[in-house]
């Protein structure tokens, strides 16, 4: 069960606001003994002053001693304290700033926010992208007009910066919501040990789960004593509440679920998949040339730079037709095209070159099935083999009005060639050591691994066919597992 603190320098400071016996002031919190070991603590910094060894800096390096979680970290107040804000000007803030209604020239505009909330609609966006950058309470964002609009300050504020009537009105009624939805106290979690986060997106179209999977991942969770939630994008600065962070939501590296798998990470939970592993296989460039470089067996593989006659005559002479064109990014199929002669060539590789400043151009090896191999904690878990759309060279086919996929056989691991279950380990030891599904191709001649896929596909009725409730079973004792260790 989580103990809630809001922490001030003077009761006086929350006189516009309820009272609540989670208000102590920093000379009580001072005062107090750490927590035990089993217990979280939850503390929201509203000392007056952030400035280095000030209350609020002592107040936030106190609570982090305690291993409690602190709103801001010492790390935020830390970030906030340099003069450079280059690092939010490079993580997509700036086009927030030219979406903004124009200023006069020299203008400068002060923006107070709570809890990535703010009074003016036009500012929303931007108050809640500095936020997620710079997780603090209140702050307060200077910008300046000089031709458009520029970040010229950010730093954290106290209930003083608020004024009296509409900001001090707004702030309780976000923090009302912002600590009952984050740091709420379930009596279900009583008789639980560990807390799970399960990242999940309802409107995705070709999630890696399906509903009836997600709630037998839950239910294992909970016969190991581990309490799991479904959590999606909007609950990123709750991610401090759980002792780990599952993600069943395709992951890119320009996307939420990386932000959500680093910060998740840096937090000291368990998370599958890691941030190292998103990078290392949603991009297949990286992928191919980690695979060979390390000897697995792969198909034939070109890497196309640019759109010339001179390049595709070479890619051409080395892999024949037909050939495979990658994006780099792509997933479920999407972004992979089959080229059957020249012409195709040069059209396919000009459209597809235009998204990305290299591709993956791979000799085309037709099989009736590919294998998927599900690997966790570098052990093969469960088999599967996908085979093609009919009347298609892929197992997913895509059109404008849907998506098709071709059947499946599922089978223990142990009736799986020996070369596939080899090649399958070898790859995926070398992303790490989470949950990975190796897809491979297997014909006369050879065995070979076309790509390993972080956050593999697990739905009812396919992947757990064999296996059962074992599946995520097995899921999750590693999960608690790492847990048991990291909190050792």
């Amino acid at each position: 069960m989580a103990r809630f603190y809001v922490v001030v320098d003077d009761l006086k400071d929350w006189s516009p606001y309820f009272p609540s016996q989670d208000v102590v002031t920093f000379d009580q919190y001072l005062e107090q003994a750490g927590s035990a070991a089993d217990e979280r603590v939850r503390v929201i910094n509203l000392c007056r002053s952030y400035r280095y060894l000030g209350t609020g800096y002592y107040c936030s390096l106190l609570a982090e001693a305690r291993g409690h979680n602190v709103l801001p970290s010492v790390k935020t107040l830390s970030e906030l304290g340099r003069k450079s804000l280059s690092v939010i000007q490079w993580e997509g803030v700036e086009p927030l700033l030219s979406k903004l209604p124009k200023g006069q020239a020299g203008e400068e505009l002060e923006i107070h926010c709570w809890f990535g909330h703010t009074l003016n609609e036009d500012h929303e966006a931007l108050a809640k992208a500095v936020f997620e950058r710079f997780p603090s309470p209140v702050l307060e964002i200077t910008l300046e007009f000089k031709g458009h609009w520029r970040l010229r300050k950010v730093q954290a504020a106290s209930l003083k910066n608020l004024s009296a009537g509409a900001e001090q009105d707004a702030f309780a009624a976000t923090f009302e919501s912002f600590s009952n939805k984050m740091w709420r106290k379930p009596r279900a979690r009583k008789q639980f040990r560990y807390d799970l986060a399960i990242l999940v997106d309802p409107e995705e179209k070709l999630p890696p789960s399906d509903k009836a999977a997600l709630r037998k991942f839950v239910k294992a969770a909970q016969q190991l004593g581990i309490s799991a939630e479904m959590i999606t994008r909007k609950d990123y600065m709750r991610l401090p509440e759980y002792d780990g962070l599952f993600i069943r939501e395709t992951t890119s590296v320009d996307h939420h679920t990386y932000r959500f798998a680093k910060k998740a990470e840096a937090e000291g939970l368990v998370v599958m998949d890691d941030p190292t592993s998103i990078l290392r296989c949603t991009n297949k460039i990286y992928l191919a040339d980690l695979l060979r470089s390390h000897k697995v067996p792969v198909p034939k593989t070109e890497f196309l730079r640019r759109e010339n006659e001179e390049e595709l005559r070479r890619i051409a002479d080395t892999l024949g037709f037909p050939m495979v064109l990658k994006v780099p990014d792509g997933a479920f199929s999407r972004g992979v095209v089959k080229v059957a002669n020249w012409e195709e060539l040069v059209s396919e590789s000009e459209r597809l070159l235009a998204k990305s400043a290299l591709l993956l151009a791979q000799e085309f090896m037709y099989t009736e099935y590919d294998w998927r191999i599900g690997v966790l904690d570098g052990k093969p878990l469960y088999a599967c083999r996908y085979y093609m759309v009919k009347n298609h060279w892929q197992i997913y086919k895509h059109s404008s009005s849907r998506s098709q996929s071709g059947g499946f056989d599922t089978m223990p691991t142990y009736e799986v060639p020996k070369k596939v279950l080899d090649a399958a380990s070898k790859a995926a030891r070398l992303i790490g050591n989470g949950f990975y599904g190796v897809d491979l191709k297997q014909n006369d001649k050879q065995v070979v691994v076309i790509e390993v896929n972080d956050n593999p596909s697990i739905d009812s009725g396919v992947e757990d066919l064999f296996m059962g409730e074992g599946l995520y079973q097995s899921v999750m004792e590693v999960f608690l597992r790492r847990m048991e260790q990291r909190r050792r």
